[in-house]
């Protein structure tokens, strides 16, 4: 990725943070970024362009961080690791977990189509794992993996939002601790 658009995503995360991304003007992200107006349209087209790119992009590398799991032994550590890594990836990328909750259930959202698509991706990530569990005989008669495995992404945004914003001074072990406590009662 060319450095003007990586300055160009870190300046939309820091305006999206403080402000949402409906209230930012392609003058806003370019005069944060450092950079020309004409760079903004150059590389994205628009401001929707730059935060559609800016969607996929963040999706993506959550996406290749929590398939980095995948082929753990044992299904339950791998759901952990998985846990643990969606946590570490909100608290390095705060501005992106706000874009994601707050954008993600708007309906009708500007960006509903891309982040349904993004979302998918995500989720079947969780299912996949969810149903290792769940064929290793580790989940609860009942489970439905595939409303267990959205569950767990909304849970999953919501308590990493509401870790970095309302309890910064607990641990990520410890918030990654309580929402395996909950886990744990549903993957024996």
């Amino acid at each position: 990725m060319s450095t003007s658009k990586q300055r160009l995503f870190e300046a939309t995360l820091k305006l999206a943070s403080d402000r949402g991304l409906a209230g930012l003007t392609v003058d806003d992200i370019a005069a944060e970024a450092g950079v020309a107006k004409g760079t903004v349209y150059y590389n994205f087209g628009s401001k929707d362009g730059l935060i559609d790119a800016l969607l996929r992009y963040g999706l993506g590398q959550l996406a290749e961080r929590l398939r980095a799991h995948a082929d753990e032994p044992d299904p339950v550590t791998g759901l952990e690791s998985l846990v643990d890594t969606g946590l570490a990836f909100a608290a390095e990328y705060r501005g992106f977990a706000q874009i994601l909750v707050s954008e993600m259930w708007r309906t009708p959202g500007q960006w509903h189509e891309t982040l349904g698509l993004l979302r998918e991706q995500i989720v079947s990530i969780v299912k996949d794992q969810l149903q290792r569990v769940a064929d290793a005989g580790r989940l609860p008669e009942g489970v439905q993996v595939p409303t267990a495995a959205a569950g767990l992404f909304g849970t999953l945004l919501v308590v990493a939002l509401d870790w970095q914003v309302f309890q910064p001074h607990r641990s990520r072990a410890e918030v990654r601790d309580s929402v395996l406590l909950l886990l744990r009662g549903l993957a024996r």
